[in-house]
């Protein structure tokens, strides 16, 4: 069964909330407050991360960010009253996989839950047999990242990365074989700064085919999808 936790300070939404996730077969956890939630995602096991923005002691966004400076690899999924598109913006640019926006119907609700994390087993399933992928990190082929101390290495010996280099490595590789348009990676990576250039995708992408490919030229890993974007190839 599935094990879902909400972090939502309003009792009787989050109670609601729960019930349903019940009725729809997943367990469900429920935490009010922003720090008491961070601390159970981090110490708990969590298959999905059901998040407020608004909350006491520490914001949705904050959460996010740690959770992914931690190096958990599930879905977050982002309740928000707020309808702006920054809002939306920052939060996937911290690492939010989806978000809904308040008030919600409960079968949306759930059918996002499905979808996110149907998505994840689906990127499991693309995993080859001794490939490592867990809540510390990922090793795909020759590449081994380590998301909670922000380390990568090629064929065991350490490359430096520049910090968007790495997070874009980091999304690719969470997502193999998954196509990413550039629009979706400058939003995703760059998040509150995505007003600029997009064609700074094409600069990182460049750059961490130099830092990790043997033939930056024709790349193994990080491939061109023409008229579509990028891809990390398993």
């Amino acid at each position: 069964m599935k094990k879902i936790l909400i972090v939502e300070d309003d009792v009787a939404i989050a109670e609601i909330v729960r019930d349903f996730l019940e009725i729809s077969g997943y367990e469900a956890v429920i935490k009010g407050d922003g720090l008491e939630g961070l601390n159970e995602a981090l110490t708990g096991v969590y298959d999905m991360l059901l998040l407020d923005l608004q909350l006491p002691s520490m914001d949705g966004f904050e959460i996010c960010k740690k959770v992914r400076e931690a190096g958990l690899v599930i879905p977050i999924l982002m309740a928000t009253a707020k309808v702006e598109d920054v809002d939306k913006i920052r939060g996937l640019g911290l690492g939010a996989d989806d978000y809904v926006t308040k008030p919600f119907s409960l079968p949306e609700l759930i059918a996002r839950v499905k979808a996110n994390l149907a998505q994840y087993e689906r990127v499991k399933s693309l995993i080859e047999p001794g490939e490592v992928v867990d809540n510390k990190g990922v090793q795909i082929g020759n590449i081994r990242l380590n998301e909670s101390a922000r380390r990568v290495y090629v064929d065991e010996v350490e490359v430096e990365l520049k910090t968007r280099e790495f997070d874009l490595l980091c999304f690719l590789m969470r997502y193999p074989e998954t196509v990413f348009s550039k629009e979706v990676l400058y939003e995703r990576i760059w998040g509150m700064d995505a007003f600029g250039d997009i064609r700074t995708v094409a600069v990182h992408i460049n750059r961490l085919r130099e830092k990790i490919e043997k033939d930056p030229a024709h790349p193994v890993h990080i491939q061109t999808v023409w008229g579509a974007g990028y891809r990390f190839k398993v």
